[in-house]
């Protein structure tokens, strides 16, 4: 049972008790992540969430890892484009130590500069790692040119330029600015019971104050091309149109679209360009939406000599599923789309982050039955409908990474995709 409550000073909560389980999990969601940041603080948020472990007014480094370790616990966080995640699990029986360690890392931490400093060596490092993994480096490239000039198109992790920049007082200011009751939602699912949640969450965040909620400026999707030659094993192929919003009743066209075209080893594009012409190990494809924006996207990685045809191959595969989708093809999507939501239920954090992302999202806890609804409504028609709105699309972004020397260019993709 999910109950819901928002604290007088607007930071909001949700429980789903669990009476069957025997632990508790908990992620408080900060509304300010890598779409926050102006173009000189690109890196600050992820790397406020590193720092938010190395020491508070009362704890030291290792005395918050310990004290959730000591009890057996889990303690992590993660960076999104619109999110800063802190999450803990532990027993239900010490529900009260999780809260309270994730109140303190969160509003008490002290960015002592010899921390920084260590820390700014590990997220370079991360940086150089990310370097060496060329589906990431493709992704990014990709978001660089789908949303140029904006933070959407900017890594989660920043340039290292920024990040060797960073001083104690940003760190303040981007807390300062974002961390407050309004942006901060806490989610709590497990064998736990949503009074004495609400109880000792009112105690910890209860007295804080701040301004309304803020937003981060609206992305547009605007295309393009960003090609890289480098000597790789493999040439890297990444292919996005533009796609409904999160709030858009046709997302979940969409989706189905995408789960057809190449959610899996059943699909269109993994039977034709894997199976059928063996052009690559693994292809896939999936839709990335927001509240204002929204792109479909398509990956795979091939021999140099190959990139042109898959190139080719995965434009006439779209333009195949648009004339002649079928109705057991939309049926299996819709099954599949339902059947992982469900699975993915009987993950306690899956259902915190879920929780937290409706909330945000649309104010409110959407009923499985209502989302279930929303997908049992997309038809053969509606997911013909969605690829002919992607055949007519004139804004399309191409990134390519390693020997791509063969790659054709976007503008001779549309121009198939079009025709």
């Amino acid at each position: 049972m999910i109950t819901t409550h928002t604290l007088s000073n607007g930071l909001r909560v949700a429980v789903d008790e669990m009476p069957e389980l025997k632990t508790a999990s908990i992620i408080v969601r900060v509304n300010a992540g890598t779409r926050n940041e102006k173009e000189d603080e690109n890196g600050i948020a992820h790397f406020l969430e590193h720092m938010a472990f190395k020491g508070t007014k009362t704890r030291t480094a290792l005395e918050i890892v310990e004290k959730i370790e000591n009890i057996g616990g889990y303690l992590n966080a993660a960076t999104g484009y619109g999110e800063t995640e802190y999450m803990v699990k532990v027993l239900s029986e010490h529900l009260e130590i999780g809260l309270d360690v994730l109140s303190d890392i969160i509003l008490n931490s002290t960015f002592h500069d010899k921390e920084i400093e260590v820390e700014r060596g590990v997220i370079l490092q991360e940086i150089a790692m990310y370097l060496d993994i060329p589906d990431d480096v493709v992704a990014d490239l990709l978001r660089n040119i789908s949303y140029p000039d904006q933070p959407l198109g900017r890594s989660i992790l920043g340039s290292a330029n920024n990040i060797k920049k960073f001083k104690r007082k940003d760190f303040f200011g981007f807390v300062q600015k974002y961390y407050h009751p309004k942006q901060i939602i806490i989610t709590v699912a497990g064998g736990v019971k949503s009074s004495d949640v609400f109880r000792s969450i009112e105690k910890k965040f209860g007295y804080l104050d701040g301004p309304d909620f803020l937003s981060p400026s609206e992305a547009k999707f605007k295309g393009g091309e960003n090609r890289i030659e480098k000597q790789l094993e493999q040439a890297h192929f990444i292919f996005a149109l533009e796609a409904p919003t999160i709030t858009d009743p046709k997302v979940y066209d969409a989706r189905v679209f995408s789960a057809i075209l190449g959610g899996g080893m059943s699909s269109r594009l993994w039977q034709e360009i894997r199976e059928k012409r063996g052009l690559c190990y693994s292809i896939n494809s999936g839709v990335e939406s927001y509240p204002d924006t929204g792109q479909i996207v398509i990956y795979s990685g091939t021999g140099s000599e190959k990139i042109s045809e898959l190139s080719y191959v995965v434009v006439e595969e779209i333009k195949k599923l648009t004339s002649n989708v079928q109705d057991a093809e939309v049926s299996r999507a819709k099954t599949r789309m339902k059947a992982g939501m469900l699975m993915s239920l009987e993950d306690p954090f899956f259902r915190c982050a879920r929780m937290a992302g409706l909330l945000t999202t649309w104010g409110r806890i959407l009923d499985l039955e209502e989302i279930i609804e929303k997908i049992e409504n997309v038809n053969v028609q509606k997911v013909k409908d969605f690829g002919s709105m992607l055949l007519n699309s004139k804004k399309a972004s191409l990134a390519l990474y390693g020997p791509v020397t063969e790659a054709p260019d976007l503008s001779k993709i549309v121009s198939v995709l079009n025709h």
